[in-house]
């Protein structure tokens, strides 16, 4: 049991949450979103939660088994081409997942996506929240086009907006 941990979890409030994303850097990272679907058929969710609670804590879930169970909980995966893609941030961690289905997966890979949470990380670690998180979106933009580029039958499956968890 990491006491460390669970005591940052436990004093990690929904207003440190509501202050590093506010509702204007929530539209800026969903806008990020929705200009980036426009150049790949890949999907993208971003998901910020402040902190574990009760059992998930004290088990010591990390912040890759809850990212994966948010992909499932956002049906990221639910998409006609297998190119959903989820990115997480545990904010009393510090902690950055990307989950990518497995159509997407197969072509991209654990480094690249590690490279990009470790970029985003270092902007978390200056409190530089929103332009750490478009910047992550944009660094995935560049793999999902490159992977699965867009067309005019490129259809949003979706939604764009951030969600709070």
């Amino acid at each position: 049991m990491d006491i460390e941990r669970i005591a940052r979890h436990l004093v990690t409030t929904n207003r440190q949450l509501a202050r590093a994303f506010p509702q204007t850097t929530l539209h800026a990272i969903e806008a990020a979103i929705k200009a980036s679907e426009s150049l790949h058929a890949g999907e993208i969710r971003f998901a910020v939660e402040g902190s574990l609670d009760g059992e998930p804590l004290f088990k010591g879930q990390t912040a890759r088994a809850r990212a994966i169970e948010v992909f499932s909980k956002l049906r990221v995966w639910d998409t006609e081409h297998n190119n959903g893609l989820l990115i997480y941030l545990l904010l009393a961690d510090r902690a950055v997942e990307i989950v990518a289905d497995r159509g997407i997966h197969a072509k991209v890979g654990e480094e690249a996506w590690a490279g990009i949470c470790r970029d985003m990380k270092a902007a978390f670690a200056q409190s530089r929240f929103e332009a750490g998180v478009v910047s992550g979106v944009q660094s995935v933009t560049r793999h999902l086009a490159q992977h699965f580029p867009g067309g005019a039958d490129n259809v949003d499956e979706l939604p764009n907006r951030p969600e709070v968890l």
